[in-house]
């Protein structure tokens, strides 16, 4: 089996879970036997490559548009990586928050509206101002897309369109039994190599629209993720949460879901034995980009409840995002300053050092499809309060569990694990024990099943 791979980040050069999902996938497919080529976008800049270390991403010049780049040195022995040359920048401020995106509709001329049509259950339908045509030839085997626009990053929609040339083009050249698309910014590409090719698509849903941004969605993008779930032979989900959005939200047919769970690259040996980094302050943790949808407001106002019978506790907030400004000046307002750390945002090392540090890690997320960083905290001897508005809390079971809104009972639950190490303990012995339970191998034996149920259409 040979999979055409498409997704928009793969480590070192993150900005979410999804780059570390992609690189545990992969390497559980290497692990099978399952060959993969990976089309990379550029997502990171000029030079930025010298930083990887697992990966020799090659940004030769005087190489035309929409040929392949193959990179060398990839880290398995049955996966190809290409970096394709399209500035896909994954997260790195998607769009405004849902009040945001209704001013800037109001006072931005140059913008072009993308009115949600609403629903009785108040979800959008897909515009046909705004609905992707049918892929169309462009010389080459090339195809392009009709659509476009929306409030997102500066040209992001015509670097998505961008993206779906070159991997047209790396498909021509390359022999493979099925594509696997993921997230919405890779199905157009999906699509067109499908639609080129003739093999059947795969969507891997980590995210949706609604996930991202509440009920006021960019319909541009609800119209990409609608068109690349239908167009595709199989739609694979990260949680049954996210099932029910894709059916609900989108007219998905249950049968053509499957949920497979993500996993987690545990430390090594070494990493495990590390002592933690023991403070006279407790450390609570919250480590995920600073946006609406990983609820980092809901955090602080927990935060405030927190210090007011525990004060000898700081609260780290590790990332950046879109709320960053604005966390910054809710904390103030909260009279929070002595109390909240923001370190932007931390990879590598960095990462492994605030976990050494924290005694809880906190994932408020008003909407998480999964949630891998729970799992990498558990990794870490680190216990954890999660949503319950989580796709993780579905197959997480020692770990406190609350609803993001209720602050009053997040902060019982913060103030119950940093007042009673007993707890803190069981916490951390019973979710080490969980963890044997998650295997990239084995996502990457469900996916094989998936691929396989794929190509027999």
């Amino acid at each position: 089996m040979r999979v055409f791979m498409l997704g928009w980040e793969f480590p070192p050069h993150i900005s979410g879970g999804l780059g570390t999902a992609c690189y545990g996938m992969t390497k559980g497919l290497d692990e099978i036997g399952v060959q993969v080529c990976f089309v990379l976008p550029t997502a990171v800049p000029v030079g930025g490559a010298q930083a990887a270390t697992h990966v020799d991403l090659r940004s030769p010049a005087n190489v035309p548009d929409y040929v392949e780049l193959e990179l060398e040195g990839s880290p398995f022995e049955n996966v190809s990586i290409y970096q394709a040359r399209a500035a896909l920048e994954p997260y790195a401020s998607p769009g405004p928050q849902p009040k945001t995106i209704v001013e800037q509709r109001k006072t931005s001329p140059s913008s072009p509206s993308r009115k949600v049509i609403k629903t009785s259950q108040s979800t959008p339908q897909p515009s046909p101002a705004a609905q992707p045509a049918a892929p169309s030839k462009v010389g080459g085997g090339s195809f392009i897309f009709g659509g476009g626009g929306g409030h997102y990053n500066g040209n992001l929609m015509d670097q998505v369109n961008r993206y779906a040339h070159i991997a047209v083009s790396i498909a021509s050249k390359e022999s493979f039994d099925v594509i696997h698309a993921h997230d919405w910014m890779t199905y157009k590409a999906g699509l067109a190599v499908a639609a080129a090719t003739g093999k059947p698509l795969v969507v891997h849903v980590h995210s949706t629209e609604f996930d991202r941004s509440g009920e006021n969605v960019n319909q541009v993008v609800y119209d990409i993720e609608h068109a690349g779930m239908h167009g595709a032979d199989r739609v694979v989900c990260v949680s049954h949460l996210t099932q029910t959005i894709c059916e609900k939200r989108y007219g998905v047919s249950a049968d053509k879901c499957t949920v497979v769970y993500n996993a987690v690259e545990l430390p090594d040996s070494g990493q495990w034995e590390l002592s933690p980094i023991r403070r006279e302050e407790k450390i609570v943790l919250f480590l995920g980009r600073v946006t609406f949808q990983k609820g980092p407001e809901y955090f602080l106002q927990a935060a405030q409840k927190v210090v007011e019978h525990y004060p000898n506790v700081r609260f780290v907030m590790a990332g950046s995002g879109d709320m960053i400004a604005k966390c910054i000046r809710m904390a103030a307002d909260l009279r929070l300053g002595r109390y909240v750390t923001f370190t932007g945002f931390l990879r590598g090392a960095d990462v492994d050092k605030v976990f050494r540090m924290a005694d809880l890690y906190v994932m408020p997320s008003v909407s998480e499809p999964f949630g891998i960083a729970p799992l990498e905290a558990l990794g870490r001897n680190v216990p954890v309060i999660i949503s319950k508005q989580s796709g993780v809390s579905e197959v997480l079971n020692h770990a406190l569990k609350v609803d993001f809104w209720d602050t009053e009972e997040m902060a019982n639950k913060i103030l119950a694990v940093l007042r009673h190490p007993p707890l803190q303990k069981t916490l951390r012995q019973h979710g080490q024990i969980e963890l044997r339970k998650f295997s990239w191998r084995d996502t990457a034996a469900k996916l094989e099943e998936v691929y396989s149920n794929a190509t027999q259409r």
